[in-house]
């Protein structure tokens, strides 16, 4: 199988492309580098690497040529940050997968692509599942929102086969730390591990479907061979678990590390959710997934995995 995946040099499409390439598929990536690391690729030399910008459309479609399925991770992410640069959001989130679209209908593609748990906005009931009525909080929830609507209409109306993903809050090993806007897990790992003060906004209460990125893998998996009934729908991928506080989640990566931390709080986010919880009853049901890592031992591998991280970081910076 030859296979795009857009997004190859991030914290989930590296890893996408690691499995790929571990089970023999052809893989292309496609990367613009702004906030991916090739780093994330040296175990995966085998794949054929793009350096280009979603938005270049006449790029897109060239990587797509000849692709049995793309998997389109690709995105700017941050919820706080969409809330500062709302038309570049909608510019790369919405326009660039458009290019994704276009470029696997040239192609005759199926698409997997990622969507998020924040196009639920705040819901009166948990868990949260895909027949509630979307009420996103930012415009990086919107532009995933509308990438799910577009997905649909291509579906009905020009027979594009596509599978979408609602991924709560994923989690693991090469999640990037150093990112002003960088999710709670390696946040809070890093400074556990190097004794620095973590930053918790609001009251630490507010709670999290937390994913692991091995069982997101395989979500992806699955939907790239999903039976037809399938397309055009769009399935959460969460942990399949009880939510994880703020609070909790600290307290976990402190005894994971043999920290003590002292928190600082600090006001609660513009745009932020105050809960997810994942119903996977259509996802089983339709993909067979079954997730296998719970909340405690994923963070067991990405402790373990970001000490090694660390220990490395500070070598090559005294060499």
């Amino acid at each position: 199988m030859r296979t795009l995946v857009t997004g190859a040099a991030g914290f989930i499409g590296s890893r996408l492309c690691h499995r790929l390439v571990a089970e023999g598929h052809d893989v292309v990536g496609f990367d613009d580098l702004s906030e991916g690391r090739l780093d994330n690729l040296s175990d995966s030399p085998e794949v054929a690497f793009v350096e280009a910008d979603l938005r270049d459309d006449q790029a897109v479609a060239g990587a797509a040529a000849d692709c049995d399925v793309i998997f389109h991770q690709a995105a700017k992410r941050s919820v706080p940050r969409s809330l500062v640069e709302p038309l570049l959001y909608t510019d790369v989130n919405v326009g660039g997968t458009m290019n994704v679209f276009e470029a696997a209908r040239a192609s005759g593609a199926r698409v997997v692509y990622a969507s998020s748990s924040s196009v639920y906005g705040d819901q009166e009931t948990l868990p949260l599942h895909e027949g509630m009525l979307p009420a996103p909080k930012s415009p990086y929830a919107a532009s995933k929102l509308a990438n799910e609507a577009f997905a649909v209409a291509y579906h009905r109306s020009l027979g594009l086969p596509s599978v979408g993903l609602r991924y709560f809050n994923v989690y693991g090993p090469r999640q990037d730390p150093k990112s002003e806007y960088a999710a709670v897990v390696p946040r809070f790992i890093t400074a556990c591990l190097t004794g620095a003060r973590p930053v918790i906004h609001g009251d630490g209460e507010q709670s999290r479907d937390f994913a692991f990125v091995d069982d997101v893998v395989e979500a992806n998996f699955l939907a790239s061979r999903a039976p037809d009934a399938a397309l055009g729908a769009v399935f959460n991928v969460g942990g399949g678990g009880k939510p994880t506080s703020v609070n909790g989640l600290l307290a976990i990566v402190a005894e994971l590390t043999g920290a003590t931390p002292d928190p600082i709080h600090e006001p609660a986010r513009e745009g932020d959710m105050r809960a997810t919880q994942s119903d996977l009853t259509r996802v089983k049901a339709a993909l067979g997934l079954e997730p296998s890592v719970d909340i405690r031992e994923g963070l067991r591998r990405t402790v373990e995995w970001f000490s090694l991280w660390a220990a490395t970081d500070v070598s090559q910076e005294t060499a």
